[in-house]
């Protein structure tokens, strides 16, 4: 079984302690929350429930709200992928952030949300050389995830694992643009990072519980005398 939502092992006692109390409702709590989103993106750590926290004090007291922490949490859940984390971040976010109109509106928190939803998109869509260009395509984005330590590392490890659940052997060429590197960098996280086999123009990913072909058998356990009912149902005539 994997871990349980509201955990996580590097969280300091402090936050533990506020999570499980009645202060994890005080906006004086604030502060200390976003000292702790500073300290994730420095350390390169996560920690989803005490970010998803953070952003329900900031929808009940909006005028606590900080864009910089919220664009980190949203960053930060982008490392997380194809987990819901960054779903569950947008529906504690103001609605009038999510309206294709007020991202318009240069350097608001809305112009932010609009453009990390689009790596979001191309990420849960598998679109991950079309994630890498975007992300090299403004300017804007340097700065969106300049706060989080190592998040274009993480997102190759990210897509890594993804491709490592589905795929046996992919093209060389296909996964340099996937991981968004190439040549002896390249071999070196294939080798090193993910333990995969570079053989000729292809990748070969080892067999895991994942990516291996399995028969699948539908049974449907279905008694006799269910079907008796149905027919006498079939044929019974309306009253």
């Amino acid at each position: 079984m994997g871990a349980a939502f509201d955990s996580a092992p590097e969280r300091p006692e402090n936050i533990d302690t506020i999570l499980n109390g009645l202060d994890r409702y005080n906006p004086e709590t604030t502060n200390v929350f976003q000292e702790y989103v500073a300290n994730q993106c420095e350390n390169q750590t996560y920690d989803a429930y005490a970010n998803l926290a953070l952003l329900k004090l900031y929808q009940f007291n909006p005028h606590l709200t900080r864009d910089e922490t919220t664009t980190n949490i949203l960053v930060k859940a982008l490392t997380v992928f194809p987990s819901p984390d960054y779903s569950l971040c947008l529906s504690l976010l103001p609605p009038h952030v999510l309206l294709p109109q007020s991202a318009q509106q240069s350097g608001s928190l809305a112009e932010a949300v609009s453009h990390l939803s689009t790596l979001h998109t191309h990420l849960i869509n598998a679109a991950y050389a079309e994630f890498w260009s975007t992300l090299d395509s403004d300017d804007l984005y340097a700065d969106l995830t300049a706060d989080v330590q190592g998040f274009e590392d993480t997102m190759r490890v990210r897509i890594a694992v993804v491709v490592s659940q589905c795929m046996q052997e992919v093209g060389r060429d296909v996964l340099e643009g996937w991981l968004n590197v190439d040549g002896a960098k390249f071999e070196t996280f294939v080798k090193d990072v993910c333990g995969w086999k570079i053989e000729g123009d292809s990748v070969k990913v080892p067999l895991n519980k994942e990516n291996e072909a399995r028969n699948v058998v539908q049974r449907e356990d279905v008694k006799f005398s269910q079907f008796g009912r149905l027919l006498k149902r079939a044929y019974e005539q309306p009253a």
